[in-house]
Formats: structure tokens, sequence, C-alpha cells
């Protein structure tokens, strides 16, 4: 390898956690200046300018039982410039990681947008409760599609994601990512693409996980979560997270990606339920959980999912790890339909929807169960 490839792969070797956007308002003079000196410190920066496209889609948004014609809308989009340059409205947004800066309305009228199509299956009112909402999600695997279906649908104002991992190439049979993105930390790559998709959410990153001495700034920091949504792999934090819940009345949902099973428990309306409906005990520590080996840690996992419950697959898969494979199977389909089951069960309880503790099955192989 040449000495000048080897020295860009080493330039290029950088721990890159930029997840944070940065907003420009061109009405205000430095805001301005600012963007001026960024244009010019990095001349490579690729811009994206639909502005006016995303006035006229927000005029025909505003008359829905008018057809107007191009030039009413072009009176209508003269009308909503004023006298004020279309640069200088709205705002700026710069994406450091890609390098690039995306003009777009402002923070109302952007959301009042981009949910148009949600409506009337979420109404304004209910836009405005979900908007109120903070909502939490441990471990990014099908926390990521929980994630996304989350910030796309804009069921909270604040996203809270936990993962200490980074991407490896075998997680990208499920995680929807580019290769160019293994070695990043997941909670970058799931805060990137939600920023890419709405700037406004709010997204707090735990890049540790959630671990002992973190775990009660995450769910109450900033103001108490809402809902906890628990995918992590770690059996302990599994229980210690179901214990911090239960003691703030925290609804707890988990997502097993089999069978399409959603587990459901109301700590929020019930504050005396047994953690995971009473399938371990409840006096049960973390730090006990921590110490299982071998036959005991099995035993504790058919204590949480039920092993016989499972799918036939999963079960004859469960017996080959350690000698045919590492871990637990996972599949995008699966891990999909677990990002939207859980979106839903998200919007029905923070708009009030009695949704009860338990157990549910979206089981796909059920459903398009076929007669041999």
């Amino acid at each position: 390898m040449s000495t000048t490839i080897e020295k860009a792969l080493a330039a290029g070797r950088k721990d890159n956690n930029e997840r944070q956007v940065v907003f420009y308002r061109l009405h205000q003079p430095e805001q301005e200046t600012a963007l001026t000196t960024l244009l010019q410190q990095y001349p490579h920066i690729t811009i994206s300018d639909a502005f006016e496209a995303q006035v006229a889609e927000l005029i025909k948004l505003r008359h829905p039982t008018q057809r107007l014609t191009d030039p009413q809308i072009r009176q209508l989009i003269n009308e909503y410039l004023g006298n004020t340059p279309p640069s200088q409205q709205g705002v700026w947004v710069y994406y450091p990681w890609s390098y690039r800066l995306v003009h777009i309305l402002d923070e109302a009228e952007f959301i009042e947008l981009r949910t148009s199509r949600n409506q009337q299956k979420i109404t304004t009112a209910e836009r405005n409760i979900l908007a109120t909402k903070k909502i939490g999600v441990i471990g990014l695997s099908v926390g990521q599609s929980v994630a996304l279906a989350l910030a796309m649908e804009r069921l909270c104002g604040e996203l809270r994601i936990a993962d200490f991992d980074t991407l490896d190439l075998s997680n990208m049979n499920r995680l929807r990512t580019g290769i160019h993105n293994v070695g990043i930390r997941k909670t970058v790559l799931v805060a990137r693409e939600i920023a890419e998709i709405d700037p406004f959410l709010v997204v707090r990153c735990y890049d540790e996980g959630v671990t002992d001495h973190n775990i009660d700034g995450f769910l109450t920091e900033n103001g108490q979560l809402d809902i906890l949504v628990e995918e992590c792999d770690g059996l302990d934090i599994k229980i210690l997270a179901r214990h911090k819940a239960k003691a703030l009345r925290i609804p707890v949902l988990m997502d097993t990606s089999d069978r399409g099973m959603v587990d459901v428990e109301r700590f929020d309306v019930h504050p005396d339920l047994p953690i995971l409906h009473g399938r371990v005990p409840e006096t049960l520590r973390p730090e006990e959980v921590r110490t299982m080996e071998g036959p005991a840690r099995m035993a504790f996992v058919d204590s949480i999912v039920n092993i016989s419950a499972l799918s036939p697959k999963m079960q004859s898969s469960l017996q080959e790890i350690g000698k045919t494979i590492t871990t637990w199977p996972q599949l995008a389909s699966a891990v999909m339909l677990g990002g939207a089951a859980i979106a839903h069960v998200c919007r029905e309880l923070s708009l009030g929807e009695n949704i009860h503790s338990g157990r549910y099955y979206v089981d796909l192989e059920q459903i398009f169960k076929t007669s041999k």
C-alpha cells in the first residue's frame, strides 16, 4: 500500500460521534455572518434549498377545499414571502457529519406540514398531546425501529436512547443503515437519522447504555419519562429498569422480535404489579442476575420469555448458541414489526387508551399459516 493511501486512511480514522445539527436563521445578522463563515471554511458543503416548494405544499395544505392553479399558488407564495428574501425565511439546518446544509420551514410550520399526512388518524389536538410526551428506549436493535417509528409519526417531543455498542456488520441484517457506518455508535446513528427526518425533535443520547449509575437520570432528568421501552440484551438491566420504572410508575414495553410478542407492564395504573408479570421473583436484584451462568442463566431467560412459547425455529436456534451460532437470531421483518407494534402501543397509551398489562402476539407465521 502506498504511503499516500496510508496517510489518507489514517486521516479518515477519526472517532466521529457528531450528531447535533446547527440552526441558522438568516433574518438575524449574526447568524447570517456565522453561516457565511461556515461556507467559506467548508466550500464542499452540499446545499439543498427546496424552501419555496415547501411553502407551496403548505399553502395547498391550508386550502384543502380549493384546486389552486399554478398562478394562484405563485401569488400566494409571493404573499407569504412578502418583501423578505426567501433565504432569510425559515431556517437553514447544517448536518456536520454529512456536510449538508438544508433550507426548511421553521419549527411550527415544518411540524404542521411534515405530519399533515397523519391527519386525521392523529388529529391536531392529539399531535399536540403527543408533543408533550417523553419516551425512553433502551437498546437499539429492535429499539432502532421503535425510535424511528416514534420519530416519523412524531409520537413524542423528547426521545431518550441508550446503547453502549457500536455498529457491527452482522447487525445490518436488521438495522437500517449503510456499511460506511460500521464502527460508529448506535446512539449516534439513530440520533443522526432522526435529525435528518425531523431536526426539531429532541433526542438525548446515553452512549454508555443504561447502568446502575445513570438510570435515574435516564428516567427522570429533564422531566420524568412517560413510557419506557426496554429492548436491551442485558438481563440485569431488564430487572433494574423495571424496578426503577415501577417505583416511578412508568409503564414498560418490550418486544422480543419473535412471534410478534409485545409485553406491556402498566406500572402507571397498577404500581403493585409484579415485574414481568410475576415470572421472576420480586426480590430478585440485578447483581444476582449478573452472576448467573450456564443452566441457571438459561432458566432465567426461560422465566422471562417462556421458551416453550417461542416459535419452533427460535427454540431450535437457542439450542445452537455456543455451538453453531454465537447469539440468538433476529430478522429484519420481525424487528420492523416490533418497532411498529411498540410505536402503536406508545401512541395509544399516550392518548389515554386503556391497553391492559399482558403479553400480546402479532404472529405473522400464524396469520399467514398455510396448510400442507
